[in-house]
């Protein structure tokens, strides 16, 4: 989505303000890995009982949420704060089971899974690009690039397995699709080359 060639100007933001943003991006990122792990011991899980008792159940997972929340933001000046937040991350990826449980009981549930996955990566991507736009981060910029990477990458192997399995019987629908990642894919690793790789006069 990122198509800005040119290196963004560094003094749009205060000094601190990049430092913050460089590294909510790299713990931003760093969250999804308890989350994925508690999705997964989630959906091994038992959640019989939160709909024999609804409302204790879900006053529980807010004394939870709201428990870490609070302890979070006392220790948002030291490394437990950290964990406390892994802490978290790993409790809502637990606390998608349930849901994740009935769609994959659904017949198409795990593309349904993959589908709401790549779109939440998609809007992400655009809002983040857009937000670049107006605030021309450079270190937003890699990142958003990165991630564009990552996430074309998996929309190749998406299409390629729809036409392989019959999904995508339509040879032009499918020719789109595969060059919109690709060529995203270009452009994104080609910015991604050029900032670490990239030989000045």
């Amino acid at each position: 989505m990122q198509t800005n060639y040119q290196v963004a100007n560094t003094q749009a933001l205060p000094a601190g303000a990049h430092k913050v943003l460089r590294n909510t991006y790299m713990m931003l990122g760093l969250t999804m890995v308890p989350t994925v792990i508690g999705a997964l011991i989630g959906m091994s899980m038992n959640f019989s009982w939160m709909a024999a008792s609804p409302i204790m159940s879900s006053l529980i997972m807010l004394a939870v949420m709201f428990g870490l929340f609070f302890a979070i933001s006392a220790n948002r000046n030291n490394s437990f704060g950290v964990v406390l937040l892994f802490g978290l991350t790993f409790f809502m990826g637990l606390m998608l089971g349930p849901i994740l449980q009935v769609a994959l009981n659904l017949r198409n549930g795990g593309q349904l899974v993959g589908l709401a996955a790549g779109g939440t990566g998609l809007i992400l991507l655009i809002v983040a690009s857009l937000a670049n736009l107006f605030f021309q981060v450079p270190a937003a910029s890699l990142a958003i690039s990165a991630v564009a990477v990552l996430l074309f990458s998996g929309f190749i192997l998406y299409d390629v397995n729809r036409i392989v399995r019959g999904g995508e019987t339509n040879y032009i629908m499918a020719t789109l699709s595969l060059y919109i990642s690709i060529y995203q894919l270009f452009v994104n690793l080609l910015q991604l080359l050029m900032a670490f790789m990239g030989e000045r006069d």
